[in-house]
C-alpha cells in the first residue's frame, strides 16, 4: 500500500529540507530571537492551505506566545465557496490592505508561506512588509516556483522578494505520490514539512533566548495544573506584542 510510501516521502522531504536549509533556518531563529528580545512582533501569513502554518504556531501549547497569525477570511479555508480563495489570492492590492490592517510595524518579522510562490497576495505581502522595514521570511518550494511564472504585476515570485527564503524541497504541484490508474498525483508534503521547519525555528529561537538569560514566553497547556496562571503572566508581559486576543 502506498500510504507507507507517502509517510516515507514526507520524512525524507523533511530531512532534506532541514539539512539543506540548515544555515538559513539558523539565521531565521537568530533574527526571531533578536526581534523578541527588543519587544518587536512576529507574524505568520499564508493563503488557503498555506495558512495552516499560521494556525500551527499561534496560541499553542509548547509554542511561543508572540507568534501572531494574520487571518483574512477571504483567503482562508472557511471561505464559502472555497474556490473564491483562488480568485482573491490573485488580487492586486489585497496583500497591502491585509498587511496595513494587522499591526505590523518597522522592526517586526513576517513569515509568508506559499508553496508555488507565484500568487499576488503573498508576493505583495512580502514586498510591502520590507517597505515597512519588516524582516520577511518566505516558505516556498523552489522547484515549483522556478517552474511557473509570477501572477504579481512585478513578475516576481516569493523567493525573489524576501530577506530569507526557506525551500521546503517539495515537487511542483505539491503532491508527491503516483498511483497506478490515477493520472493525478496525490499526497501533498508542504504542510507537514512547513510545520516541522517552523516548529524547529521556534525551538531554536527559545534556545537562543535562554542562552541570553531571557525567560521565553512559552505557553503551558491550560489542561495542566498551573497552566492558566502561567499563561496569564505571559499575556500581561507581552500584551503589546500579542494581537490575537
Amino acid at each position: 500500500m502506498q500510504g507507507e510510501t507517502y509517510i516515507n516521502k514526507v520524512t525524507e522531504t523533511i530531512n532534506t529540507a532541514w539539512s539543506t536549509q540548515r544555515e538559513k533556518l539558523s539565521k531565521v531563529s537568530e533574527v526571531m530571537a533578536e526581534t523578541i528580545k527588543r519587544k518587536s512582533s512576529v507574524f505568520v501569513f499564508g493563503c488557503s492551505h498555506a495558512g495552516i502554518l499560521a494556525e500551527e504556531v499561534f496560541y499553542r501549547t509548547g509554542g511561543l506566545a508572540v507568534m501572531n497569525p494574520i487571518f483574512f477570511s477571504g483567503v482562508m479555508l472557511n471561505t464559502r465557496p472555497v474556490t473564491m480563495t483562488s480568485d482573491l489570492e490573485r488580487m492586486s492590492g489585497l496583500g497591502k490592505i491585509i498587511l496595513d490592517n494587522n499591526n505590523v510595524k518597522p522592526g517586526d518579522m513576517l513569515f509568508v508561506h506559499s508553496n508555488s510562490g507565484r500568487n499576488t497576495v503573498p508576493v505583495e505581502m512580502a514586498i510591502e512588509a520590507r517597505k515597512k522595514g519588516v524582516f520577511a521570511v518566505g516558505f516556498t518550494s523552489l522547484q515549483h516556483s522556478n517552474s511557473v511564472t509570477s501572477r504579481h504585476p512585478s513578475g516576481k515570485r516569493l523567493f525573489e522578494v524576501c530577506d530569507i527564503v526557506i525551500d521546503n524541497c517539495g515537487v511542483p504541484g505539491d503532491a508527491s505520490i503516483k498511483l497506478d490508474g490515477l493520472p493525478e498525483m496525490i499526497g501533498p508534503t508542504s504542510t507537514a514539512v512547513g510545520t516541522s521547519l517552523i516548529n524547529g525555528i521556534v525551538i531554536e529561537t527559545v534556545e537562543r533566548l535562554i542562552a541570553d538569560g531571557i525567560v521565553p514566553p512559552v505557553f503551558m497547556s491550560a489542561n495542566l495544573d498551573g497552566g492558566d496562571e502561567h499563561n496569564r503572566k505571559i499575556f500581561e508581559e507581552y500584551k503589546d506584542n500579542i494581537f490575537y486576543m
